[in-house]
């Protein structure tokens, strides 16, 4: 399944808790402390980010393969 991103950056106050409980790295923090998308091929929509974000900062869509999403 594969997943697409919505990011609030200006929610993020950079605390890092979606960097650590991403099980693929998927997440990273940039230079000024906000969260990016540094490995979207990696993820597999687990949702730990979005559910672990105190600041409502990310929010993740599941996009079902085109073959699922016919059925």
């Amino acid at each position: 399944m594969k997943s697409e991103f919505t990011l609030k950056l200006e929610r993020c106050k950079g605390c890092g808790i979606c960097v650590t409980f991403c099980p693929k790295q998927v997440l990273a923090l940039d230079t000024l402390g906000k969260v990016y998308v540094a490995h979207h091929e990696n993820c597999i929509a687990c949702g730990q980010c979005e559910l672990r974000c105190p600041d409502y900062a990310i929010f993740m869509d599941k996009i079902k393969p085109a073959k699922e999403a016919a059925s």
